[in-house]
């Protein structure tokens, strides 16, 4: 099982253009050591890095691992998320493989979410998780339009994409050279009923802001890092 992993961007949210985003440290680690060491977890050691804005600060970081299979694959400067994984098609030699962004941190059962793969013999499988609202929600009595309680950040009803996916080779007839992976394939794989949609109820959290690294940050600090199972650590 191969993991190919998008790790092309800017970190130019991140107040800092210096480094690819998938760069930016979570403790003394790149948060993409972190995102491969949980892949290596449950046994999946075998990577394509899709490079692209200073990929060969990647390259130089992770060329000296050794106990991991690592394959740098340069898609290029501006591409889009499909369009990187088009351009590493020659480099997946498996029918199935997994696939992330490189700004992602969860503690997703590998193992668990390609058996949900396999058993609903789908194109492709995607992650969904329930985010927190960014804001605090007021409840308000709708007779009288008094306050009635504050929920602060609550867990939102509705489900988001959760970056973590399993596709079938299959699923380059859906991907175009140019596409973006979210809004071009994967309506196209929604409209021909071949996408499965993975629950996850567990810890989740996407690194797009210096905001979120400082969170990821303070919480390794604490050591309450969910997503660090190869640790044990608390959830």
């Amino acid at each position: 099982m191969q993991v190919v992993i998008l790790c092309g961007g800017k970190g130019t949210r991140m107040g800092n253009d210096e480094l690819p985003k998938a760069l930016f440290p979570v403790g003394d680690k790149p948060i993409l050591w972190h995102i491969m060491r949980i892949y290596a977890h449950y046994r999946f050691k075998d990577f394509i890095l899709c490079l692209g804005y200073k990929g060969f600060k990647i390259k130089e970081y992770f060329q000296g691992i050794k106990e991991w299979d690592i394959r740098f694959v340069d898609t290029g400067l501006e591409t889009n998320t499909g369009g990187r994984i088009y351009k590493a098609r020659k480099h997946i030699e498996d029918d199935i493989f997994f696939v992330t962004y490189g700004d992602g941190l969860a503690d997703i059962d590998f193992k668990t979410l390609l058996e949900f793969h396999q058993a609903h013999k789908k194109s492709a499988t995607l992650s969904v998780v329930r985010p927190h609202s960014t804001f605090g929600i007021v409840g308000i009595d709708s007779h009288t339009d008094t306050v009635t309680h504050f929920d602060e950040k609550p867990v939102l009803d509705h489900w988001i994409n959760g970056g973590f996916f399993v596709f079938n080779r299959e699923v380059f007839k859906y991907i175009n050279e140019n596409d973006i992976l979210e809004s071009d394939c994967f309506p196209r794989i929604a409209k021909e009923r071949q996408l499965s949609a993975y629950k996850h109820n567990g810890f989740w959290e996407c690194m797009d802001t210096y905001k979120d690294n400082l969170k990821l940050n303070q919480l390794w600090k604490e050591d309450k890092a969910p997503w660090a199972v190869w640790k044990g650590r608390a959830k």
